[in-house]
């Protein structure tokens, strides 16, 4: 591969290594289509703020989580009971896991990894609900109630919308799953990709979690705010859930740049709302444009993220590989994930001039495979079907 990366990298994790490994390897500056990132958020101006700030962000302990979570329950209008604040959502994954996952946990998959890979790390029994690819990855809430029922499942999770496709369920049906499961140990609505549904004015179920006895509701913090490298995220919970989850984390688990990006929030919440309006847009424009695309399937998303499936004997790992060494363009192969194969990538929604850039490097690909697989054709015939029609 050029550039020196060495695609072993990817055989070492359920997950993609991050950019900063690709980047020591020599890949040069990528464009990142893999990590689900808010493009848009935080804003120059923002970033050229928080540069201001650095050495003393840098320099000085952080208040504890208590006031940062206070801060952060006033920007969003919740009782701070109802909140504890985390270093990463996985961190929340991982206690819930010790703490209320005794037996079994159901969970769809293709999903999260960290919702399988967790329990199975501490040795429950993770009951996994298949979500079938000729249904779109559609997750049927009373298919899986009967699952849940049939299997004997204590816990439940629904990410939603789920990741790697995108799949979105209405909030009646969310809360009509609670309903149906309120003698559960707990129910788990991972909503980590919430803020960028569409579809629905108030697509949350958080204040409805605040009043149930067994449901949690997960946010992460850094997919919405373009800040992964940061590390915050939060459940939502009755007072009684949520202070238990309070007492277990260390009273300073979140650093000094979670609590200023916070405390920035309520100063700058008009241009987060701009900033959704404007990954919504590239979304649909990202859509059009891939479904040009011969042989690529593309699956309707409520996520900042697109799953395709990759037709004509094409294979997701060499795309992932071309796309890296040639193009400097760094993409979710789906290989590693339970429930795919190498024939599905998850795409990040990105704005135009960068999708250009990755619509370019997938049909170099896609051209370099049909001339490999067909290298006497004939200079006089016409240009190959693979590359005249759109699946």
């Amino acid at each position: 591969m050029r550039h020196g990366v060495d695609s072993g990298l990817f055989q070492q994790t359920a997950h993609s290594p991050s950019y900063f490994e690709l980047s020591r390897t020599g890949a040069g500056e990528l464009v990142d289509f893999c990590i689900p990132c808010n493009p848009y958020f935080p804003t120059p101006p923002m970033f050229e703020e928080l540069s201001k700030n650095l050495e003393a962000v840098l320099k000085f302990y952080p208040s504890d989580s208590s006031k940062i979570a206070a801060q952060l329950s006033s920007v969003l209008g919740l009782n701070p009971a109802t909140i504890a604040m985390s270093n990463g959502s996985t961190e929340l994954i991982t206690w819930m896991d010790h703490m209320w996952v005794h037996e079994s946990i159901a969970i769809p998959i293709p999903t999260f990894g960290r919702w399988t890979d967790q329990p199975m790390e501490s040795n429950k029994r993770v009951d996994m609900f298949l979500l079938q690819e000729s249904n779109n990855f559609e997750l049927d809430v009373d298919e899986y109630i009967k699952f849940i029922r049939a299997r004997g499942s204590k816990v439940a999770v629904i990410c939603n919308p789920n990741n790697p496709d995108g799949g979105y369920l209405p909030r009646r049906e969310i809360i009509r799953f609670m309903d149906e499961l309120s003698d559960l140990d707990l129910i788990v609505i991972d909503e980590s990709f919430i803020d960028f549904v569409e579809v629905e004015r108030v697509p949350s179920v958080a204040a409805e979690a605040s009043i149930r006895p067994n449901v949690v509701v997960l946010k992460s913090l850094g997919k919405n705010f373009g800040l992964h490298g940061i590390r915050f995220g939060y459940l939502v919970a009755n007072p009684g859930l949520a202070g238990k989850m309070r007492k277990i984390l260390p009273k300073w688990n979140l650093n000094s740049l979670a609590e200023t990006v916070v405390f920035m929030l309520a100063e700058h919440e008009a241009e987060y709302a701009e900033s959704l309006r404007l990954l919504s847009r590239d979304r649909y424009r990202m859509g059009m444009e891939l479904s040009r695309i011969p042989d690529l399937t593309v699956y309707s998303s409520q996520a900042n993220f697109l799953l395709v499936k990759l037709g004509g004997g094409l294979d997701g790992r060499e795309l992932r590989d071309h796309l890296l060494s040639r193009h400097q363009v760094f993409i979710r192969e789906c290989g590693n994930k339970l429930g795919m194969t190498s024939k599905f990538a998850r795409l990040v929604v990105r704005p135009e001039h960068d999708v250009d850039r990755l619509v370019e490097g997938i049909r170099d690909f896609t051209q370099s495979r049909w001339t490999n697989d067909h290298p006497t054709h004939s200079s006089h015939s016409s240009e190959p079907s693979l590359l005249m029609h759109s699946a």
